[in-house]
């Protein structure tokens, strides 16, 4: 079965940065287009970054020069670095394949 498990959340001060990490299984890595989702409370979850096979990155303008998603395909393991992180960056952080698939989540809160 599918199973994708997120990991690196926690409280960071503004300014501060994290990598999140997402580890897959149960499909063929290499061959799915992963991304990073996250949801705040009250809020729609919203697209963050996502990363194609081939490695090309796309990001959400909001985080456009401060984060960068990567993937190890060997490790069948996604990254997302994330830099210079603001309070509006709080949310939880959800792995996905091909947007269809999702772990269970990590918080990530930036507070002071």
């Amino acid at each position: 079965q599918v199973q994708l498990v997120e990991s690196g959340g926690g409280l960071v001060q503004p300014g501060g940065s994290l990598r999140l990490s997402c580890t897959a299984s149960g499909f063929i890595f290499n061959t799915f287009t992963m991304g990073w989702y996250r949801q705040a409370p009250g809020k729609e979850r919203e697209l963050v970054a996502t990363i194609s096979p081939s490695a090309t990155p796309n990001y959400a303008d909001s985080v456009k020069g401060r984060f960068a998603i990567s993937r190890d395909n060997a490790k069948n393991t996604l990254y997302l670095q994330m830099n210079s992180l603001k309070p509006d960056d709080t949310a939880v952080y959800y792995c996905s394949a091909a947007g269809r698939r999702w772990g269970q989540g990590t918080q990530v809160t930036v507070s002071s």
